[in-house]
């Protein structure tokens, strides 16, 4: 699976909230400034060709749907951000959060317990 640009993944964000909109409508959800409208038309377009979204005609509009749910995108892009990362390694991603302060101890109990539960 590809992953996304900055400004795709921004774009899908909001098509994932919205389960399915029309360009205008994702523009009133992007923050200020706001884009082009036709910036955001191409951003969606090239969603399309890499199989991301799909539309719907309604006269000489489309509405644009989600083909990829956001789970589904999330677990292949955290999947190859750990390979890229850090070789591959769970382990090695989360000792480096520890390390880095970005994890407490209470927080990585309750992942062990959540590992476990799901082991069970």
């Amino acid at each position: 699976m590809k992953e996304l640009t900055k400004a795709e993944e921004e774009i899908m964000q909001i098509l994932w909230q919205l389960d399915s909109a029309f360009v205008k409508d994702i523009i009133t959800k992007l923050p200020e400034p706001k884009p082009a409208y036709n910036t955001v038309s191409t951003v969606v377009r090239i969603l399309q060709q890499k199989g991301f979204v799909g539309y719907e005609t309604h006269g000489k509009s489309h509405k644009y749907h989600p083909l990829i749910t956001k789970d589904v995108y999330t677990k292949a892009f955290m999947k190859g951000f750990v390979k890229r990362y850090f070789s591959g390694s769970y382990q090695e991603m989360v000792s480096f959060f520890a390390k880095e302060d970005k994890l407490s101890l209470n927080e990585l109990e309750q992942l062990l317990k959540e590992l476990k539960a799901r082991d069970q």
